[in-house]
């Protein structure tokens, strides 16, 4: 008895896609890259594919789905790679995706606990705030504690957290905070560097600086720093190391004048000879 409908002896790419269950762009990429030969063409100028063009598009298909590289596929076509050595790379990669789905999972766990973007910050930082209540974080704190750990990592960024705890705590310290960010933003480019207003605001920020210090050491923060720093010392050589420090912080932009640099400079010249004549 024969079969009352007839297969095709080709079908055009729409057909051949839909069957592998891919769409036409894969399959003209697959011919570009000469994964998949490309066949001829009919009188209408489209491409038909015969049963050995759609087997061969059946087996890239699996290859696919299994997490096999174009070019291990391929090699493993011109029967030119080492299967072994495939599949070695291909389990080495699943073992890195598994990696990042964990994490995937950690972060939207940790967002659907602390309710906040705050939550988009590593484990490490996001416990370190864990105590404050909402809204005791302000977005300024949580871009620059982002910053810092794109440049420094989980570890530096929540030793910075001190910072931010401390100004929470302290509404004298977090408004003096805000006075001074006020009086920075206000040397723009029209405040020569050498103005007076820069060295003044400079030893008000130092001045700032070490209250805050202060506060930090009296709130025993300074030695959760020590022991964060001793528990997680290792943490860092797990972090990209694709980018150093120093690269990074050439590469974030900060629309800061003249004037302003220089009272930066100043702040760090004062903190950095109080630090000598401590030691």
């Amino acid at each position: 008895m024969y079969p009352s409908v007839t297969p095709p002896r080709q079908v055009k790419i729409g057909a051949a896609a839909a069957f592998a269950g891919t769409t036409p762009r894969a399959i003209r990429h697959y011919h570009q890259i000469g994964l998949l030969p490309e066949p001829e063409r009919g009188a209408d100028g489209r491409r038909r594919y015969g049963y050995d063009d759609m087997i061969r598009l059946l087996w890239i298909r699996r290859m696919a789905e299994a997490g096999i590289s174009l070019d291990d596929m391929r090699a493993a076509f011109d029967e030119s790679g080492d299967i072994e050595e495939t599949l070695a790379r291909l389990e080495e990669s699943l073992t890195t995706q598994e990696a990042d789905i964990k994490r995937q999972r950690s972060a939207v766990g940790r967002l659907r606990a602390v309710g906040s973007p705050q939550g988009l910050l590593s484990k490490l930082v996001t416990d370190r705030l864990s105590h404050l209540p909402p809204g005791a974080l302000r977005a300024a704190d949580m871009e620059a504690l982002l910053v810092t750990e794109r440049i420094f990592g989980p570890l530096g960024s929540a030793l910075q957290a001190s910072v931010y705890i401390a100004l929470a705590n302290h509404p004298d310290l977090r408004a003096e905070e805000d006075r001074l960010d006020a009086a920075e933003a206000a040397l723009d480019d029209g405040v020569d560097p050498d103005d007076p207003r820069v060295e003044e605001i400079a030893v008000q920020r130092y001045t700032h600086h070490m209250a805050l210090m202060r506060a930090i050491t009296a709130a025993g923060l300074d030695t959760a720093d020590d022991e964060l720093f001793e528990t997680h010392a290792d943490l860092a050589e797990e972090e990209d190391t694709q980018m150093s420090a120093l690269e990074a912080i050439t590469k974030m932009p900060y629309d800061f004048s003249p004037a302003r640099m220089r009272c930066m400079e100043r702040v760090a010249q004062l903190v950095g000879q109080d630090a000598c004549a401590d030691s």
